[in-house]
């Protein structure tokens, strides 16, 4: 099959062995595919993974033992858990310790005709959701991922640093709260997408004339962490969803000072998400900079590369 695959060098192969699922999993092929911050970072190095990228992604599932999936549209889980261990018999299963990740860790993912997930971690994708919609399910619900962990209340003044892909998503899904919510990025364009929804925005360059409750930190970048941590008042929350290739240099002490509260933030519920997009109560499409065949994946990995590029999407 053909397959976009990672092993120091970025590389498009059309003889890559197709995968055949083991009992619990099903064959899935992949009809369109997201390229996120993390592939990127992978190809810069990150985690060390060598194989196919890819962990967005929106399938029709062709073999598995759950014969009620057969020929069905599929998202799925990318943590791919044991099942048996103490982490996952208290309740933590994206935590185990002997987890696979689709794309990112020890298993191969979805820049290729065909992936393999265990079932459980599949969801049937509504019949109102379109495939450019879908593939949006997995970045979609670690936004919400945030609510599982925070309590947002109405009064509390809410700051989304980083105006990309998924600090776009997280904005919308936090607007939800009815919080005082405002995102803060570097690219007026960008920023007009949820200024069309009502949504405060505020340029980088601007200064910020009061701290905020809670400051979410999706810049992708290691200067993100000091300017989250610059706008979060003495007893905040500093809420961290940026993943990057390299080291942070943290003033732990400021931290101790002003009791704040570090929340590191990763996967998320994908039921409440796919929920989300068939209610029409974000807005995914606005992000969407092109549609790529797999074909010419390596030029979609250029565009994506590219300044004021949002999601560019990969279709097998």
């Amino acid at each position: 099959m053909r397959a976009l695959v990672y092993d120091g060098q970025l590389r498009l192969v059309s003889d890559y062995p197709q995968p055949s699922p083991a009992p619990g999993e099903a064959l899935v092929r992949v009809e369109l595919a997201g390229i996120c911050n993390t592939d990127l970072e992978i190809t810069r190095g990150y985690m060390g993974f060598q194989g196919v990228l890819g962990h967005e992604f929106v399938g029709v599932v062709e073999r598995s033992e759950e014969s009620h999936l057969v020929g069905r549209r599929v998202v799925g889980e990318i943590n791919c858990y044991c099942g048996a261990c103490p982490t996952c018999l208290e309740g933590s299963p994206t935590h185990c310790p002997h987890r696979t990740t689709l794309g990112i860790w020890g298993r191969d993912g979805a820049f290729a005709d065909y992936c393999v997930l265990p079932v459980r971690n599949l969801h049937l994708v509504p019949d109102n959701v379109s495939d450019e919609q879908a593939v949006f399910t997995e970045p979609l619900a670690a936004a919400l991922e945030i609510l599982e962990q925070v309590h947002l209340r109405p009064t509390q003044r809410v700051v989304v640093l980083g105006d990309g892909k998924l600090g776009l998503l997280v904005a919308q899904v936090l607007r939800l709260t009815g919080c005082d919510l405002v995102i803060v990025g570097r690219h007026a364009d960008k920023l007009a997408i949820l200024e069309r929804q009502g949504v405060p925005t505020r340029l980088a360059s601007q200064s910020m004339d009061t701290k905020a409750d809670v400051v979410v930190d999706c810049t992708g970048s290691p200067g993100g962490f000091a300017a989250a941590r610059s706008m979060v008042k003495p007893r905040g929350t500093l809420v961290l969803k940026s993943t990057f290739e390299g080291q942070n240099e943290v003033n732990l002490t400021s931290i101790v000072v002003d009791e704040v509260s570090l929340v590191g933030s990763r996967c998320g519920p994908f039921a409440p998400a796919l929920r989300l997009l068939a209610r029409q109560l974000v807005d995914v499409e606005s992000l969407i900079t092109a549609v790529c065949p797999l074909d010419d994946a390596l030029a979609a990995f250029e565009r994506a590369r590219t300044r004021g590029s949002l999601k560019v999407l990969v279709r097998t």
